[in-house]
């Protein structure tokens, strides 16, 4: 078949299979004698964190991810962290499972660079001088309240603010724009984080384990 392979050319070696194009060869074998220092690093670190936890006298449970995948099949779960970690090891059931879960992001704590560029790098704009504004800066998680308008009702969320007073709030379902000042309330300050509560999906999604009446005695599990 054209295109195809056999079992005879699975068979022969990539030497002589390849033996009329040189170049694709050589880069092959190049490739197959770099070395795996990446996966190295990783399993490096793994089993350093692995340690680190036995030291301690807890009870540890690891397994292989193929487990994970059989238990996250068999049980009809969806593919998520909180879900992969909760189906480590033997389970034999989760229940409680489809909850949404707190979403943690690293956003930083802003930019010493007061000047925006396009992608060409000339000036697009300018941030002021201050972070802070009317008590409030980017990054703080608010709850505004707005009680008349065409955006009434109430928002909670990380704040981005700007010196006329009017601010965006990143939400859970999207961004809403020109918050007055006077309609929020800090709740948090900003600690260059983001936070955000995700439901799960079918699809994947965020996901809580709280539940797992199979799990051994006395072996803990990570919450999402």
């Amino acid at each position: 078949m054209k295109g195809g392979s056999t079992s005879s050319e699975g068979n022969r070696p990539v030497g002589e299979f390849l033996a009329k194009t040189p170049e694709r060869l050589s880069t092959i074998l190049a490739r197959a004698k770099a070395p795996l220092k990446d996966a190295a690093a990783v399993n490096t670190t793994r089993w350093a964190l692995f340690q680190a936890l036995k030291a301690t006298g807890l009870p540890v449970e690891t397994a292989s991810g193929g487990r994970t995948k059989s238990n996250r099949t068999r049980l009809v779960l969806p593919k998520t962290h909180a879900l992969d970690a909760a189906c480590v090891g033997k389970v034999d059931r989760i229940e409680g499972w489809n909850r949404p879960c707190l979403s943690v992001k690293a956003t930083g704590r802003g930019s010493y660079r007061r000047t925006r560029l396009d992608a060409f790098g000339f000036p697009r704009g300018s941030l002021t001088r201050t972070k802070a504004h009317f008590g409030f800066q980017t990054g703080d998680r608010v709850l505004a309240i707005v009680t008349k308008g065409k955006k009434t009702g109430t928002y909670a969320g990380r704040v981005a603010v700007r010196s006329s007073g009017s601010f965006n709030i990143q939400t859970g379902s999207g961004v809403v724009q020109g918050i007055s000042y006077k309609d929020c309330r800090l709740l948090q300050r900003a600690d260059g984080y983001g936070y955000s509560i995700h439901p799960i999906t079918e699809k994947g999604g965020a996901g809580e384990a709280l539940s797992l009446p199979g799990m051994n005695a006395g072996v803990s599990r990570a919450r999402g």
